[in-house]
């Protein structure tokens, strides 16, 4: 049975990537790091990926512990793993291509991404089945100190189009595992944080506790950017919450952010009731429920986009920001008409109908 909470959950992180990438494909001219306009974008993209990451790791455990219940072999885990791994590498490998740098994108072909990240997710997840909720907090906690423990191997000195790149296969692993745009350190932090979240479920309790500690550490983020004098969140550069890399103080505050919304969101569904807003929020399951083929979609338009573009703000701000807005709300209608018409056609369901004969 599927929850309506989670679905609107994906909904809201696939748009919120959609969001963060059309923002950075279609820049208003004359907008520096520091305008209001360019925070908000950054916010979104910073909560984004998180939110979705933790999600998809969400949505995987709750499959692998299914099958797990169900006694699955080692040929029925491959039949389960192997589908997911090769799709979601195909779909990177799409994702590259469509916004490739050679055309005024942002990738190059072999780039690892997101969805690299979710494809080893998928190859290691009946792992964390039969891992305990205590050894997963400890690899959690180990993740979330990492980028302390690279120090400067988690990559902070490289340009964008260096963290992209690879010049031979050393130089992609190591954007793979640890100094890429989704590195294993320490982005499986928010995969592992999904199991937790999927095994704590009925116990709000412990996931109130967490939102306590997790908001008095984001309070302290502000009061060091406050006392040190340095901003207080970055894509990248000088400050106390980064993205590229992922710090360690952003690990907490966009964990804080992911497991709140979660719990606000979930209302008492849970327990047998209904979400937040009961069915007022219902318009967003479909696109939910086709998160991946909205996530890889999205990068074909931009990519078309991109190559108008030609890399180079074209726009003032209000219509960039129109822009942005009208390419990320249209899929909510789009996932609803594809629902009714043809369901069937999707990456969902290319997923559903190689396991279809289990």
């Amino acid at each position: 049975m599927r929850l309506g909470h989670i679905d609107r959950i994906r909904a809201i992180a696939v748009l919120c990537m959609v969001e963060v990438h059309t923002a950075a494909i279609v820049p208003p001219q004359g907008i520096t790091v520091g305008h209001p306009a360019a925070f908000v974008a950054a916010a979104f993209g910073g909560m984004a990926a998180p939110l979705f990451v933790t999600i998809s790791g969400w949505g995987m455990y709750r499959s692998a512990s299914r099958r797990a219940e169900e006694g699955h072999n080692s040929y029925q885990w491959a039949r389960w793993i192997i589908p997911r791994v090769v799709l979601l590498c195909l779909c990177q490998l799409i994702v590259n291509i469509s916004l490739n740098v050679e055309r005024g994108g942002r990738f190059e072909w072999h780039t690892p991404g997101v969805l690299t990240l979710l494809a080893i997710s998928a190859a290691i997840c009946p792992l964390f089945v039969r891992t305990s909720k205590s050894l997963r907090s400890l690899a959690m906690l180990t993740l979330c100190a990492s980028p302390l423990i690279l120090g400067g191997n988690a990559g902070e000195d490289l340009s964008w189009f260096e963290r992209v790149d690879a010049a031979n296969v050393g130089e992609w692993v190591a954007r793979l595992l640890w100094n890429g745009t989704y590195p294993v350190l320490p982005w499986m932090f928010f995969v592992i944080l999904g199991t937790l979240l999927h095994d704590f479920a009925r116990e709000p309790r412990i996931r109130e506790r967490g939102i306590v500690l997790g908001v008095v550490a984001t309070s302290a983020t502000i009061v060091i950017s406050v006392i040190e004098d340095v901003d207080w969140a970055l894509t990248s550069g000088n400050a106390v919450l980064t993205f590229f890399p992922a710090s360690m103080p952003f690990l907490v505050v966009s964990a804080t952010f992911v497991v709140l919304l979660m719990r606000f969101l979930e209302g008492s569904e849970v327990s047998g009731g209904t979400p937040l807003m009961g069915g007022r929020l219902s318009f967003l399951e479909p696109a939910g429920r086709l998160s991946l083929s909205i996530y890889v979609a999205h990068f074909a338009v931009l990519g078309v986009v991109a190559l108008v573009m030609e890399g180079e703000p074209r726009m003032s701000l209000v219509p960039a920001f129109a822009v942005t807005i009208i390419h990320t709300a249209i899929w909510i209608p789009l996932a609803a008409l594809h629902e009714r018409t043809i369901p069937w056609f999707s990456l969902e369901g290319l997923l559903r109908a190689s396991q279809s004969s289990e």
